[in-house]
């Protein structure tokens, strides 16, 4: 293998995130790296909620076409954006090493959610945190808020919101705690991550001696991790088009597991708080989904999705 070309999306984040995978394989393997930037149609359609034009698959499926057409052989995923099932010749070949998981809340004018003012503008597209959001303080008003990390934190900048909402691994990654004034970062408690939120993964084509190199980029935690929460949201059959929070946190031998679903106004919402053993992992995503569907997951997302 002369050189290894990893498909990109041309944003900061995602720019920064192939860079730091090109990186850690050239000093692995003494190999040269490239990146080939790609639109999305993510990328493209900015003024409607990414619920409402076919989920998360939308940042992945450009980028998987050209691995497909042999224009390139991985690409550089946050995670969470990556559906649970990949196309044939492609599969998920590495997580890397997960940053934090929380959400975090920024402003110019305010310190936390509870000193927002009653009805202050919040923007975020994620109808988990909307639902959440509500579910904690019902008087605020949630605005859907596309585009790249960079424009969204102008947006707030220029007073169109009191405060946004973002993933703090995004964050920290881009050094942006330091252009707004405010940063709060949710427990996940208070707002539950997103599933695989703060990890990368690393898809690429079904080629053994490219499945070999990029082997060095798995990191165990981040797998029993994202295995737990992706198997929880495979099994309820619920993307981004409908409000669905699941995080598991590994602390030595012990795993603790925050998971919610429900209502975009945060009306109805099952939500659950376990503990487990490091061991216990396998399939323990699927069994937590099953025990939300005798509680009625089901029912609740239908109606959730009516909603949207």
């Amino acid at each position: 293998m002369k050189e290894l070309i990893i498909a990109t999306r041309k944003s900061q984040l995602a720019l920064w995130q192939s860079e730091y995978v090109k990186d850690f394989l050239q000093k692995k393997h003494s190999i040269k790296v490239r990146l080939e930037g790609f639109k999305t149609k993510g990328d493209v359609i900015l003024d409607t909620p990414l619920a409402k034009i076919g989920g998360k698959g939308l940042f992945t499926k450009e980028l998987e076409e050209s691995m497909l057409r042999g224009e390139a052989h991985l690409a550089v995923h946050s995670l969470k954006d990556v559906p649970s099932f990949f196309p044939k010749g492609l599969k998920l070949a590495a997580i890397s090493k997960r940053e934090q998981s929380n959400d975090a809340m920024l402003s110019q004018n305010y310190e936390s959610l509870n000193a927002l003012p009653k009805g202050a503008k919040v923007g975020t597209t994620s109808l988990r945190r909307k639902m959440q959001l509500l579910a904690l303080r019902s008087d605020l008003n949630i605005i859907s808020l596309r585009g790249n990390v960079n424009s969204r934190i102008q947006k707030l900048k220029n007073g169109e919101f009191d405060a946004i909402i973002l993933a703090q691994a995004g964050i920290k990654r881009l050094g942006l705690d330091k252009e707004v004034k405010f940063l709060y970062p949710f427990s996940k408690d208070e707002l539950v991550p997103a599933a695989a939120q703060g990890a990368l993964g690393i898809e690429a084509i079904e080629d053994e001696e490219i499945l070999s190199l990029l082997e060095c980029l798995n990191d165990e935690n981040a797998y029993i991790e994202t295995r737990i929460e992706r198997d929880f949201i495979k099994t309820l059959e619920g993307g981004c088009q409908v409000p669905i929070g699941i995080n598991a946190e590994l602390k030595k031998d012990e795993i603790i597991i925050r998971a919610v679903l429900g209502l975009p106004d945060g009306s109805e919402f099952l939500k659950e708080k376990q503990s487990i053993k490091k061991d216990e992992f396998e399939n323990y995503g699927e069994k937590l989904a099953k025990l939300f569907i005798q509680r009625g997951a089901k029912d609740l997302l239908k109606r959730a999705e009516e909603m949207i």
